[in-house]
């Protein structure tokens, strides 16, 4: 059996070195004659999109699904992961029968520019100097993810996706699809997001950055060339960061002040309490499948996101004129992007007359609600998928859960 290390597989040329008992990751590689111009007013050519696909593309190419990964995902959405071997994480929403059901979509769940699983990013080669980007590549947004995306969707030979989807950084990524690319989304659902990005959550990714770069090993960002990893730094940025993806309930639900595997406080700095060890695991098993210059560019991309600054301080402009059908979704214990964020969402599109439904989810699952067993998500995003579909005329899939 073929096997890659994890830093193999992140840096490797050719994103198909993968477990041979593993999904393959298709790409597209981006030409030196189309630059992307990003948002820094800098070209990057040529450049690599890797995704993954689920479902059959119909002859109209109609049916087609964009996902949009959070800050931590991939494309591995409703595949097995080659580095973890865990299922992919939208396995919940992903599949025949499912909400999106791909017995009727064809989803593309791409990984974004600046990621680690084989799209272009700082552990890439740079092709001028023959090392990894490092440092040397430049700061991106969430629009020029998305704008990297569109010629992957060329390629498939899609004029307009039925939907763009996505939670959190996805959520973003499909505010951005329909104010930049607006005649090419037919439908949008943004879920547990937000149209900019908040003071306080600016802040808490400050923390994991500067715990990224105080590693010793994280050498200025050029650990790859140089041989070394700053797990340490990485883990605790991934410490920190999934506190905020949970709510106080849940947290409280799940481990209360119960201690780990001991009759007694140990009276030392160990993992004494079972959140100590949760997150400490939390934090050990994100370093093995993600690169952490790719966390500090991807996080300051979320960091600068802010739709409205974009069209003039004013949210709506962003959406005027659009014919793209939205649905918005939050959750009552979501704190990194509260309800309040979205019913900004859906008042800018009221206010051009937009074509918009909203639905606030109870739940005391925190953030991370998008990703886990949420009944009332999966009805709303099967109700609002299946209705626009038939209306468009697609043909029925397997029903189901």
């Amino acid at each position: 059996m073929n096997t890659a290390s994890p830093r193999e597989f992140l840096n490797s040329t050719d994103v198909r070195v993968l477990e041979a008992n593993s999904p393959s990751s298709d790409y597209i590689d981006v030409p030196a004659s189309r630059p992307l111009r990003l948002d820094c007013d800098r070209l990057l050519a040529p450049f690599r999109i890797a995704y993954k696909t689920y479902g059959a593309l119909n002859a109209a190419k109609s049916n087609a699904v964009l996902v949009a990964h959070a800050l931590t995902g991939d494309q591995y959405a409703a595949s097995q992961h080659p580095v973890t071997q865990k299922p992919g994480w939208w396995e919940t929403m992903i599949g025949p029968g499912k909400p999106i059901d791909t017995d009727r979509f064809f989803v593309i769940c791409p990984n974004v520019l600046g990621g680690c699983m084989g799209s272009t990013g700082p552990a890439s080669i740079n092709a001028l100097t023959g090392k990894p980007w490092g440092l040397d590549f430049p700061v991106i947004t969430i629009g020029d993810m998305v704008d990297a995306q569109v010629p992957l969707i060329d390629h498939l030979g899609i004029d307009q996706l039925f939907c763009v989807v996505g939670g959190s950084m996805g959520g973003m990524q499909v505010l951005e699809w329909a104010a930049r690319h607006g005649p090419r989304v037919y439908t949008a659902v943004p879920i547990a997001t937000a149209a900019w990005h908040s003071s306080q959550n600016i802040a808490f990714h400050e923390v994991g950055r500067q715990a990224v770069m105080a590693d010793p090993d994280w050498r200025q960002g050029r650990y790859l060339e140089l041989g070394t990893e700053p797990r340490n730094g990485l883990a605790v940025a991934r410490m920190a960061a999934h506190i905020t993806y949970l709510s106080e309930e849940a947290l409280q639900r799940k481990f209360g002040r119960s201690l780990q595997d001991l009759a007694a406080k140990t009276f030392s700095f160990n993992a004494d309490f079972q959140v100590e060890s949760y997150l400490r695991h939390q934090g050990s098993t994100f370093v093995d499948r993600f690169d952490a210059n790719s966390y500090l560019y991807i996080t300051r991309a979320i960091d600068y996101f802010d739709l409205a600054a974009e069209h003039g301080d004013v949210l709506a402009n962003a959406f005027k004129g659009t014919k793209t059908r939205f649905c918005v979704v939050s959750f009552t214990s979501d704190w990194l992007y509260p309800t309040r964020e979205s019913r900004e969402i859906v008042q800018a599109l009221n206010a051009v007359a937009a074509n918009v439904s909203f639905v606030e989810i109870e739940s005391d699952k925190g953030h991370d609600a998008f990703l886990l067993e949420e009944p009332e998500l999966f009805a709303a995003v099967r109700g609002f998928l299946n209705a626009a579909a038939d209306k468009r005329g697609l043909n029925s899939g397997s029903g189901g859960r």
